[in-house]
């Protein structure tokens, strides 16, 4: 088939590929430019370029709205959950993927309940627990929930992961007189990159958009994360756009920074997710 007949062939895709871009884009777009806009100007069109690119809108969302404290409370529930979640998922998926002990198919499903169950199912009872406990009203109150439910989801990825590695390669880490511990971070912990930075995306993006658990365990502003912060935000200012826009690119901006960086690793631990599986 000769190169233009291949490339009318896939024309279909590219045009289907590109209405979903505009789709996907043009929402975004939008909102961005809307931020740097002022009421009459967003009146005028909301696709038209601002005369004049201030980031007032920005500085007031920041201050006003108090986004500065909601930006450090996510970054500080994100942060730990990230960690924390990533690290225990790698050394539960070493022992389900590579270790051998007793009861090891029970404690499995046991570990994947927390990801089949629906979190809106044990949010109430969750609430009453961290309450007996005097942990509601703090950062623990976010923090551990989030890193039970991920734990649950990083050990089903890293299990998969472990479990796709040659034998041989831990066999011969052994013979070489390393140890469990030497195995999984000399040896495994290297090739393991790409699914490693993927789960860490995941458990990011995660983290930092959950909504229903801020609002329940935690009543004051202060520490507040962002999507709850913006709901209540967007009940006081409702008619001010700009603001409303500032405000929402606050919360998606880090999400976006991440995917980024880590995109090339994002995609090939899902590629070699998907090749293996």
């Amino acid at each position: 088939m000769s190169g233009a007949a291949r490339s009318m062939q896939l024309l279909p895709n590219y045009l289907l590929l590109t209405i979903f871009l505009l789709i996907v884009l043009l929402p975004i777009l939008g909102i961005t430019l809307s931020a740097f806009k002022t009421d009459a100007e967003i009146v005028a069109g909301p696709f038209s370029l601002p005369s004049e690119w201030s980031l007032d809108a920005f500085k007031r969302a920041w201050t006003v709205g108090h986004f500065n404290q909601y930006f450090r409370s996510s970054t500080i529930v994100s942060t730990a959950v990230v960690i924390a979640s990533t690290f225990l998922s790698i050394l539960s998926g070493y022992a389900f993927g590579v270790m051998r002990f007793p009861l090891q198919r029970l404690v499995y499903f046991v570990m994947l309940i927390g990801f089949m169950v629906p979190f809106e199912a044990v949010v109430i009872p969750l609430y009453h627990i961290m309450n007996r406990f005097g942990l509601t009203d703090s950062y623990w109150a976010l923090i551990l929930p989030q890193i039970g439910q991920s734990i649950s989801f990083g050990t089903l990825w890293m299990t998969s992961t472990f479990l796709s590695m040659p034998q041989e390669l831990i066999d011969a880490s052994a013979l070489d007189g390393c140890n469990r511990w030497q195995s999984l971070w000399r040896v495994l912990f290297p090739i393991s990159k790409p699914a490693v930075f993927t789960l860490v995306v995941l458990f990011f993006m995660w983290t930092w958009n959950e909504f229903l658990l801020a609002l329940v365990m935690v009543q004051q502003e202060s520490l507040r994360t962002l999507p709850v912060g913006l709901a209540f935000f967007q009940g006081r200012y409702t008619s001010d756009i700009p603001l409303m826009a500032a405000g929402s690119l606050i919360v998606a901006g880090p999400i976006i920074l991440i995917y980024i960086l880590f995109q090339r690793f994002f995609i090939k631990g899902l590629m070699g997710g998907a090749v293996k599986g």
